[in-house]
This record gives C-alpha cells, structure tokens and sequence, in this order.
C-alpha cells in the first residue's frame, strides 16, 4: 500500500490528510458550512466588535436605561445599529477580507492542531479596565 493510501479517508483529499489529519493546509476551497454559516459569523462579530461598536454600545446603553419600554424608545439607536451592520454585511471588500482571515486562521489550525479560540470574557474584561 502506498504511503498517500496508509490512511483511507471517507473525506476528500483537501480536508483529510495534512501534517495532522486535518486538512491540507493551502487547501482554499470551502465547504458548504463554511461559507453560510462560519465566515458569515465571523462577519457579524467583526461588524458588531470593530466597525459598529459606538452604535451598538449606544444602543446597550438604551437598553438598560429604559428596560421594558426599549421597544418604544430605542427605536433610533436600533435603527442606527442595524443600518450600520447591514452596510458592513453587505460590504463585497469586507466580505473577502472575513473569507481571507478565516482562511488563514484555518490553514495556522490545519498546520499546527491548535486552534486560536478568542476569549470573548478576557476582551470584554480588558475593555472594561481599560476605560476604567
């Protein structure tokens, strides 16, 4: 048996094999899951964390001020937010940008077995004593 056979996969050849069994790492295509449920994940929170994070802080701070009554009198930062999301989301350059890094963050995962998992409470805890 040939050494590329050693280890039969029921998976196509880009996304079994590699130096860890998990996929050849300058593999770029993209698996269904990937493209509608990953890269568009990685969007919203890049949209929501870097490029809308006034308006959606503007948006929580309503929220809380006004509790149960937010549908009635956050009715502009909402419209605000989601205006301002929805232009990110939209975004063809953006887009791409999300689909490299993601591919990028896959291809590090693929080569060395660890993934980079972002630690959303250590951010919010850091931004917080930052603005402290």
């Amino acid at each position: 048996m040939s050494p590329e056979h050693a280890h039969p996969s029921v998976l196509p050849d880009g996304f079994s094999g590699g130096p860890h069994g998990l996929g050849d790492p300058k593999d770029r295509r993209l698996r269904k899951v990937e493209m509608e449920v990953l890269i568009p994940k990685l969007m919203r929170d890049k949209a929501r964390d870097e490029k809308c994070a006034d308006l959606v802080a503007k948006f929580g701070d309503c929220c809380k001020k006004e509790g149960l009554l937010l549908p009635f009198f956050c009715r502009k930062e909402n419209d605000a937010m989601k205006a301002c999301l929805k232009k990110w989301y939209e975004d063809p350059e953006f887009q791409r940008l999300c689909k490299e890094e993601y591919l990028n963050e896959r291809s590090k995962f693929r080569e060395t077995g660890v993934w980079h998992k972002k630690d959303k409470r250590a951010e919010i805890r850091d931004k917080t004593l930052n603005t402290a």
